[in-house]
């Protein structure tokens, strides 16, 4: 299960959003968690 979640937060958020160093992504980071959490579908949240 963390292995599928960590492909798909590379596949659907890290590669398609800039990030041009470390501080970037750690300062994206914790939107791209809320998004996935409430938004993004997936089977958790009935879809």
């Amino acid at each position: 299960m963390a292995e599928a979640f960590v492909r798909t937060l590379k596949s659907d958020y890290v590669r398609v959003n800039p990030k041009p160093d470390v501080r970037t992504v750690m300062e994206q980071l914790p939107a791209w968690l809320t998004h996935y959490n409430e938004v993004h579908p997936h089977k958790a949240l009935g879809y």
